[in-house]
C-alpha cells in the first residue's frame, strides 16, 4: 500500500496502545518498514538510531539472521503445539530448563505467557491459588510501588501505579496498595541512599501492620522502575525489601519484564544483590521482541502448594492457548545463546560505562537536572530550576517537543509525559553508536532549548546562552 493509504487505514481502523486516540487521529501513524542492528527505517526512508530497543525489548538488535533461521525452521517443523492435555514441545521444555539454570536459585518452575502483562496477571492468580490451597485464604492484599508498572491487564493494572492506567478503569482494586517510590532525586535534602532504603523498609512494615500480616499476600516491585521514569533505587534496596518480606511472611515478587536479560548488566537484575524472589515475571528480552512471549518463574514451595496432593484430581484452572508456543520458545533459545555465546551480554556490560558517562555529561546542559542509569537502562530528568528541581509546566508539552526534535535528528527514545527521557539501547551497540546517540541527543536538547518559551521557563534564563546553529552534524 502507498504510505498515505496506510496512514489513512491506520487512522480509521487500528487502535494503538497507551495513546490519546484523538491526538493520534490528528497526527497520523509513523510507519516503520525495516530494521538492522541498532537502526530503524521508516516508510519515508529516514534511518533512525533506536535508543530504546523498540519498547525496552529488542535487546539483541534488529535483523539477527540466526533468530530468523531458527524461527523459520521451527515453523516448518512444528508451528504450534498445545500445552494442554499433557502435550508439549522440545523448544519449550528446553527453554524452561535453561531459564531455571540462569535464574536465581529459588526459582525452579516456569509458566510461559505471551508477554509481561499476562505474566503479572498469571503471578497474581498463582499467588491467590497458593494461599487458598494452603489454608490461608485471608492473604489477599497485594502491595506495590508508586510509579510502578506491572502491565495493563484487568487486575495487574491496579498494581501499576500510573494514573492513565487507572482512569476510567475502576482501579486500583480495594486489595491493592502502593508505597512511596525509592526515588532518590526527589527526596528532601539530607535523605541519602541509606536513609531512603530504611524509609522503604519502614513503609512496607507499616503497611503490613496496618493491613495485618495474615491478610497480605505479596509485595511486587521492579528492580528499576521502568515506565514510571526509570527510577533507579540505591544499591542494596532490592535486597533489603526482599529480606523484609521474609520477616513479614509475605511473598516477594520481582517484576523483571524490563530489567531482565542483560538490561541492567547481569542477565537478571536480582543477581546484582543475590536476591532470590518467590516469583519473577519476565518477557521483552526473553525473545528480544522477535515473537510474543513472557514467563512466570516460581519457587518450588509455591509450586508444591499449588500442585496439591497426589490423589487430588482437581485441575489448576489457569492456561493460555499460546502458552509455551514452540516458535517463540525456539526464538527464546537462540536469543539466550546470543546473550551468552554470541557475546551480547558481555558487550552490554563493556559498553555500560560509556553509556553512563554520556548521560552524566549531559548534567551540564541547562535543561537537565538528573541523570540516572544502571547497565544499559537510563534516564535524564529535565527541570526548569536545577536548585529546586522544579519541572516544566505541562502546558509547554515539553516531552512532545523533545520527541519531535529527536525524530528530526534521527534518534528514537522514550519522552515521558513528566519531562523524563528514557533510554534502553540494545546490547549490540558499538562505541561509535553510543557516540552518535549522544551527539544526536545533545543536538535535540539544544534544539528545544532554542525555543523561546522553553528558554523563558528556565530560572535565570537571561544567563543561558543559546548553543547557536553551529552544531556538529551526525
Amino acid at each position: 500500500m502507498p504510505n498515505q493509504s496506510l496512514i489513512e487505514a491506520d487512522r480509521k481502523h487500528l487502535i494503538h496502545p497507551v495513546i490519546n486516540y484523538r491526538a493520534h487521529e490528528a497526527r497520523g501513524v509513523t510507519v516503520l518498514e525495516s530494521g538492522h542492528g541498532a537502526y530503524l527505517r521508516d516508510r519515508d526512508g529516514n534511518e533512525l538510531l533506536d535508543a530504546f530497543s523498540g519498547l525496552w525489548c529488542v535487546n539483541v538488535g534488529y535483523g539477527q539472521e540466526s533468530i530468523v533461521k531458527v524461527a523459520a525452521e521451527q515453523m516448518a517443523r512444528l508451528p504450534y503445539a498445545t500445552g494442554y492435555f499433557h502435550f508439549g514441545s522440545e523448544p519449550a521444555i528446553e527453554l524452561a530448563q535453561k531459564l531455571v539454570s540462569y535464574a536465581p536459585a529459588s526459582l525452579q518452575h516456569v509458566y510461559f505467557t505471551l508477554g509481561g502483562s499476562d505474566a503479572v496477571d498469571s503471578a497474581i492468580r498463582f499467588i491467590t491459588h497458593y494461599y487458598n490451597a494452603t489454608g490461608r485464604p485471608s492473604k489477599k492484599h497485594m502491595i506495590a510501588l508508586e510509579r510502578g508498572y506491572h502491565g495493563s491487564s484487568s487486575i495487574g493494572a491496579g498494581l501499576t501505579a500510573l494514573p492513565a492506567f487507572h482512569r476510567h478503569f475502576d482501579l486500583p482494586l480495594p486489595g491493592q496498595h502502593h508505597l512511596p517510590s525509592p526515588y532518590l532525586y526527589r527526596q528532601p535534602a539530607g535523605v541519602d541512599a541509606k536513609a531512603l532504603i530504611a524509609q522503604s523498609v519502614a513503609a512496607l512494615e507499616a503497611k503490613v501492620a496496618e493491613l495485618g500480616a495474615e491478610n497480605v499476600a505479596a509485595f511486587f516491585c521492579e528492580p528499576i522502575q521502568g515506565s514510571g521514569g526509570v527510577v533507579v533505587p540505591p544499591a542494596g534496596w532490592l535486597k533489603a525489601m526482599c529480606d523484609a518480606c521474609r520477616r513479614l511472611d509475605i511473598l516477594f515478587v520481582a517484576d523483571e519484564v524490563i530489567t531482565g536479560f542483560g538490561r541492567t548488566g547481569p542477565l537478571f537484575a536480582c543477581e546484582a544483590e543475590q536476591v532470590e524472589p518467590d516469583l519473577m515475571t519476565v518477557a521483552k528480552g526473553l525473545t528480544a521482541g522477535y515473537a510474543p512471549m513472557g514467563a512466570v518463574l516460581m519457587s518450588d514451595a509455591i509450586y508444591q502448594g499449588i500442585a496439591g496432593e497426589a490423589n487430588d484430581t482437581a485441575i489448576v484452572g489457569h492456561g493460555h492457548t499460546y502458552s509455551a508456543h514452540p516458535v517463540s520458545a525456539a526464538i527464546g533459545l537462540e536469543v539466550l545463546r546470543l546473550y551468552h555465546e554470541g557475546g551480547l551480554l558481555a558487550n552490554g556490560q563493556a559498553q555500560a560505562p560509556r553509556f553512563a558517562a554520556g548521560l552524566d555529561a549531559l548534567l551540564a546542559h541547562p535543561l537537565v537536572g538528573d541523570a540516572r542509569h544502571r547497565g544499559l537502562l537510563g534516564a535524564l530528568e529535565l527541570v526548569s530550576d536545577k536548585d529546586s528541581k522544579q519541572g516544566f509546566d505541562p502546558s509547554l508539552k515539553l516531552s512532545d517537543r523533545i520527541a519531535a526534535a529527536a525524530y528530526r535528528n534521527q534518534l528514537v527514545f522514550r519522552a515521558f509525559g513528566d519531562n523524563i527521557l528514557g533510554f534502553a539501547p540494545a546490547l549490540c551497540y558499538t562505541g561509535a553508536e553510543f557516540d552518535l546517540l549522544f551527539t544526536r541527543l545533545q543536538r535535540t536538547l539544544d534544539d528545544v532549548l532554542d525555543e523561546a518559551d522553553v528558554r523563558a521557563a528556565l530560572k535565570g534564563c537571561s544567563a543561558v546562552r543559546s548553543p547557536g546553529p553551529n552544531r556538529a552534524a551526525a
